[in-house]
């Protein structure tokens, strides 16, 4: 039905007004109104529940172009007699604000009706990812070993055979009774610089057959050396 695109009589008015293209500040009366009520006959016939607010409105304006048909009221001195037509001018301004901002607002993108809102899952670890050490990290950390050993070196000269393959089980075997152990405990200073040298040897060929994984937790913390996912199998 034709009045089912508008909103209200104000919309109807505001749609003749602007189709004519007549000056809202100055309506022709006699023209709005006859188009008006021509609107209004076509539906009257049809629906006349639906057609009654925009009756009263056909009522405001015949009332308005009547009241500009009679002489005007007398005012004061030097004060223009108020224009019938000021109040109607009024509210289809402001209708016309409010619908032109409404159309704004209907203009931005709506989340459900122009776009949908992306989702992925990620799936994540239980266990906490730690950082890996960097060779500074081991380098600091031998230095305070080394620090160590001088202080408590003897000076027994001795002679001894040190196996790597055999110092990789020893430190296989401490992880394995006990599965997170701090870097300086694997070191045994009372063997001397040479006994941690090999030491430091087997730990290195350990991480590089993953083995064993060397973890700290921020910068500046204590280095750990856990059983790596590839001794873990061999299990």
């Amino acid at each position: 039905m034709f009045l089912d695109a508008f909103e209200g009589p104000l919309d109807l008015l505001l749609y003749v007004i602007r189709k004519q293209n007549f000056n809202i500040l100055d309506i022709p009366m006699a023209a709005v109104t006859r188009q008006y009520l021509a609107y209004i006959e076509q539906i009257r016939s049809h629906n006349l529940e639906l057609a009654a607010e925009y009756l009263v409105m056909a009522a405001m304006l015949i009332e308005i172009k009547s009241r500009i048909l009679l002489p005007p009221k007398k005012t004061a001195v030097d004060q223009e007699p108020e224009d019938p037509r000021a109040e109607l001018a009024r509210r289809l301004l402001e209708y016309e604000q409010i619908k032109l901002a409404a159309a704004r607002l209907d203009a931005v993108p709506q989340l459900g009706r122009d776009f949908l809102a992306a989702r992925i899952y990620v799936e994540q670890a239980m266990a906490p990812r730690l950082p890996e050490v960097t060779p500074l990290d081991l380098q600091d950390a031998w230095a305070g070993l080394m620090r160590r050993a001088q202080i408590l070196q003897r000076h027994t000269i001795t002679r001894a055979t040190l196996s790597v393959r055999e110092h990789m089980g020893m430190i296989l075997k401490t992880l394995r009774t006990r599965p997170v152990s701090i870097f300086e405990d694997l070191f045994d200073v009372a063997h001397g610089v040479q006994g941690m040298v090999v030491t430091l040897m087997a730990l290195l060929e350990l991480s590089r057959e993953k083995l064993v994984q060397v973890v700290q937790a921020e910068a500046y913390a204590p280095i750990y050396v856990h059983l790596g996912m590839t001794a873990t199998a061999s299990d």
